[in-house]
């Protein structure tokens, strides 16, 4: 038989191909080297189609070959990858420094052409105008203001855009702080009352003196210096009014506030600015207070305005605080210049707060209690700022001032006698909240009608002193549908307070409206919380003198 001999076969266990390579195979690469001016090409790529000797159809040869079709090409998978949609996307033209930059390059080339020079060497070759104009105007960039007043946004530097700056809460969260539920100011808008509760009078207190009509009158062009008066004006917090504990010992009701406290949660979704209230729940009664040391009583300006009033420069007379300290000082002086200081009106019973020998700011107070349902009775501390004649009989009035800071963006003088629904709506965009807080407090002490005043500074830069420009009279019910405020919303929204509270054990809550939030967050408490907060500094704000 004929004698044969068999190979020997190299049997890779742990994968396939060879485990060996040939001495004279040694140093050829498996795949293309990274040097692809070497002509080494694949033996065959079936995915590859020819696209013709075109100038800009045909890929480039990196090979040197003729034929292209087997050449490798370096392709990343990133760069290849394509959508099913193949809509050729329109590129935008470039634009005049894109075309600068390719000018300037091609009389760099021919400057540089027929000399021996790497591209390092060219990026390094000095172009002193050049250079200059650009350092000039990477100087002057950052002087240039953008649309918003603001310097410096470039990337990495500060923004001094107020709507993107972060306000501070007015009270930090405790680790010992049980958060219970957040409601959603979306939500809210959403509840609706299918009957608005009645008021009852319990008592009323105080005394009021009568409106001057001399100031409907007055007119941008026979303006009045805004005055200063050394009244003594009364913020009592609920639990701290004598009145309200008797009613609350008598058993008169089960939830007691202040009319300003109830108008905040009316229109809590309208508010920007971050705020808190505190709530007591002694057994079946609740107790919704203002904390000590905040600065709840002070009337805010431009909250709900597209540029806010900045917070970090407290120096400034147009800060938000300054401004806050301003509208409050104005609305006092208004409320009480506005006013014959001849005959008044006495109510039923003295004003609670006023010492012997005390000179008293015009104001009476109404207690008042509505009935919410499942046993709930509401009572709460309203008040009235004057007193009209009309026809013959005496009507209730609330006494407010709308007050301007910057005549560039408002120019009442110009605008307030001819355009007077002009201003108002663009208070009433500004100052959304302030304005409805206004109208519901004046609903729940059941005032016929609101006076209205427009205040503006004598300059721009003096905070100190302000003139009159006009007064308004309006219906609090045909102002409430001119501002499009919902009074069924508004009760609901308050009575969906009261239940989530109710629903809680004995002890002590806040409701707090955080920053850059559209909600508001009910916290329990440690029953000893808020008790020592008041600072020298909190207390000389929330005094009642006009310095």
């Amino acid at each position: 038989m004929a004698h044969f001999s068999i190979a020997s076969i190299d049997d890779n266990s742990e994968g396939w191909g060879p485990v060996s390579v040939p001495e004279k195979f040694k140093d050829i690469p498996y795949y293309a080297p990274f040097n692809k001016g070497e002509k080494l090409g694949k033996a065959a790529d079936w995915q590859q189609q020819f696209q013709g000797k075109g100038k800009y159809n045909q890929p480039k040869d990196t090979s040197g070959g003729v034929n292209t079709i087997f050449n490798w090409y370096y392709q990343d998978d990133d760069a290849t990858f394509q959508l099913v949609d193949n809509t050729k996307i329109t590129k935008p033209r470039f634009g005049a420094g894109a075309r600068r930059f390719q000018k300037g390059f091609q009389q760099m080339r021919q400057q540089t052409k027929g000399q021996n020079l790497t591209w390092q060497q060219q990026n390094q070759r000095p172009n002193t105008r050049n250079q200059n104009q650009q350092q000039s105007q990477y100087q002057k960039r950052p002087q240039q203001a953008n649309k918003y007043g603001n310097r410096n946004t470039r990337w990495g530097q500060q923004d001094n855009n107020p709507m993107n700056r972060k306000r501070e809460a007015t009270v930090q969260v405790k680790e010992d702080w049980n958060l219970i539920e957040e409601l959603e100011f979306n939500a809210l808008n959403k509840l609706n009352l299918d009957n608005e509760p009645v008021a009852e009078d319990i008592m009323a207190c105080g005394s009021l003196e009568y409106y001057n009509n001399a100031f409907d009158r007055v007119t941008s062009k026979t303006d009045t210096a805004l005055e200063r008066t050394e009244r003594a004006f009364f913020n009592v917090t609920t639990s701290d009014d004598p009145i309200i504990r008797q009613l609350s010992m008598d058993g008169s009701g089960t939830v007691f506030a202040t009319d300003a406290v109830l108008a905040h949660l009316m229109c809590c979704a309208r508010s920007v600015y971050p705020w808190d209230i505190i709530v007591q729940k002694v057994g079946s009664k609740l107790f919704f207070d203002k904390r000590d040391g905040s600065t709840f009583d002070f009337q805010t300006v431009n909250e709900t305005a597209a540029e806010q009033p900045t917070e970090d420069t407290r120096d400034s007379i147009n800060s938000a605080a300054a401004l806050m300290r301003e509208a409050t000082f104005v609305n006092q002086n208004f409320s009480q210049q506005v006013l014959s200081k001849g005959e008044s009106l006495s109510l039923a019973h003295p004003n609670p707060f006023q010492s012997e020998g005390q000179d008293v700011a015009s104001v009476a107070y109404k207690y008042r209690k509505w009935k919410l349902g499942n046993d709930v009775v509401l009572v709460s501390r309203c008040e009235i700022d004057g007193v009209a004649k009309s026809k013959g009989k005496d009507v209730f009035l609330t006494i407010k001032a709308l007050n301007e800071h910057d005549p560039k963006s408002a120019d009442w003088r110009k605008k307030i006698d001819a355009q007077r629904g002009a201003v108002l709506a663009s208070e009433l965009k500004n100052n959304s909240g302030k304005l409805a807080k206004w109208t519901v407090q004046s609903l729940l002490a059941g005032t016929d009608s609101i006076k209205l005043g427009f205040v503006s500074r004598v300059s721009p830069k003096d905070f100190a002193n302000h003139q009159i420009l006009a007064t308004q009279d309006y219906k609090p019910k045909e102002f409430a549908q001119q501002i499009s405020l919902n009074t069924k919303n508004s009760w609901a929204i308050l009575k969906r307070f009261i239940d989530l509270c109710m629903k809680q054990p004995t002890g002590k809550y806040i409701l707090l409206k955080e920053p850059e939030r559209t909600s508001v967050k009910l916290y329990a408490v440690p029953e000893g919380a808020f008790d020592n907060l008041t600072t020298e500094e909190d207390s000389e704000k929330l005094s009642n003198k006009n310095e």
